[in-house]
């Protein structure tokens, strides 16, 4: 005997609905803030690697390609995966014009327009259009154009299909939350 198949959205009456939006919201903020977490040692990374480069380069008087690009891939890295948690906690620049001293229901409707009209479709394009160029970077298994330099390029622009995707979740979640507060449910704290 099988169990019961779980209800679809539709037919769940309005409170389920948004409590599923609230679940579904708090879910990509963890994702997203996980990966932020990982992403924030990138910062660790970059200044630990920067400073052996001029460590090597003024003490030592040697210089390498390995570790610039190793310093390069980390800030790529930081930047494009932290993005996401960035907007998680309220950390994008915003403007004033329309936030200052503006009711939650207000900011709400700002943010759903400015999700639905501006970042859910930029970075449904950006993954549009990285997608084939990334592709053919792994195909080849692309490599530095320098012959000391890393053979990872094609990790590193992996990236950019990695922000797109969490950056468009993460618009997910800004929008249902504008939904929710629209819908007359309290924000959840320490949410922008």
């Amino acid at each position: 005997m099988s169990a019961p198949a779980a209800p679809r959205p539709e037919m769940l009456p309005p409170r389920a609905r948004l409590a599923r939006l609230a679940a579904v919201a708090d879910g990509i903020d963890r994702l997203t803030g996980a990966v932020f977490r990982v992403a924030a040692w990138g910062a660790l990374v970059v200044v630990l690697v920067q400073l052996a480069v001029v460590l090597c380069r003024y003490a030592l008087g040697a210089g390498s390609l390995w570790l610039q690009e190793t310093a390069v891939y980390a800030h790529a890295a930081l930047f494009m995966l932290a993005a996401a948690g960035t907007l998680s906690r309220g950390g994008h620049v915003r403007v004033d014009l329309f936030y200052a001293d503006a009711a939650p229901r207000k900011i709400a409707i700002v943010d759903a327009l400015g999700t639905v009209m501006f970042l859910l479709p930029f970075a449904g394009v950006l993954l549009w259009l990285s997608w084939p160029y990334v592709g053919r970077s792994w195909a080849i298994l692309e490599r530095s154009r320098e012959a000391s330099g890393l053979p990872l390029v094609f990790l590193l622009k992996s990236l950019i299909p990695a922000f797109a995707v969490l950056m468009f979740l993460q618009g997910l979640a800004q929008l249902f939350r504008a939904v929710l507060v629209l819908a007359g449910r309290a924000p959840a704290a320490g949410h922008g």
